[in-house]
């Protein structure tokens, strides 16, 4: 499916869906790889088959394999530490906080691509699964690697629409199911 065809299968009521889906993945402030990188992590972060498959599809041709890997790296990790740390955050016992994480996150200090666009795609990742705790670790982090408010905003615009997309897609399935 490309990505005409994905807009196309959104329903009238996700017109906005439809205008900002082409919107976001166009920015002044990022290069490409962070554009697709941040939209293939996001789109594995929503868990929707027909999104990831065409934003897999759409990002191929925008990423290097190394470049791609790393993706679907930053959301894997982050969908192991987006649980553990929001868990930490949220529990009302701060003995939490004061324990190792004891968790295997290799690719973080190695991810195969320029740190800042991992990190990127990792504030996207937290972004979807909701946890302050990362979103405020990586954010920190993009901007201590020279990244501009506009290109975290645009990180997260990105990550809005293709999750809200997701949502649309799998109400739509389970409504005609």
């Amino acid at each position: 499916m490309s990505l005409d065809d994905l807009k196309a299968s959104l329903p009238d009521y996700a017109k906005d869906l439809k205008l900002n889906l082409g919107g976001v993945l166009t920015s002044p402030n990022l290069t490409a790889q962070q554009i697709w990188g941040t939209a293939l992590a996001s789109a594995i972060a929503s868990r929707n088959d027909d999104l990831l498959r065409t934003i897999e599809s759409e990002a191929a041709q925008h990423l290097t394999p190394a470049a791609l890997t790393a993706s679907k790296a930053a959301a894997a990790v982050m969908g192991m530490n987006n649980i553990y740390y929001r868990f930490v955050h949220l529990s009302s016992n701060p003995d939490f906080k004061k324990l190792p994480a004891r968790l295997r996150m290799n690719v973080i200090g190695n991810p195969g691509v320029d740190k800042l666009d991992f990190e990127l795609w990792s504030l996207a990742v937290s972004a979807v699964n909701g946890c302050g705790m990362c979103i405020e670790a990586h954010e920190h982090e993009v901007l201590t690697k020279g990244a501009t408010k506009e290109a975290v905003q645009d990180v997260i615009r990105i990550a809005a629409v293709l999750h809200a997309v997701a949502v649309t897609l799998d109400a739509e399935r389970a409504l005609k199911g």
